[in-house]
């Protein structure tokens, strides 16, 4: 699959995390996104997702479908906000 995991923060809610660095915040994902890579550029998302979204606020996922063989798309600590959209898109590819 080359379809990159791409995260929809939800903008209203910055808590800070004692996983995250001093100065960093982590925000909630509201949305679980695939986006296909950027052309010439494998590690890079697409500047749309599957299902039109723009990517450019987003935050690419550290973690990558094809690292695991036989998961979902996405990581499944998130699967109850996976676009729909996306997911059928994957479904049908």
């Amino acid at each position: 699959m080359s379809e990159i995991v791409v995260y929809e923060l939800d903008r209203s809610v910055a808590t800070r995390s004692s996983a995250q660095p001093s100065g960093r915040a982590e925000r909630h994902v509201r949305r679980v996104h695939a986006a296909p890579a950027a052309p010439g550029m494998p590690a890079e998302a697409g500047p749309r997702t599957l299902c039109g979204k723009d990517t450019f606020a987003m935050e690419t996922a550290r973690w990558t479908p094809s690292g695991h063989p036989g998961a979902p798309w996405y990581p499944t600590e998130h699967a109850s906000v996976v676009c729909p959209d996306c997911d059928a898109v994957i479904e049908i590819g």
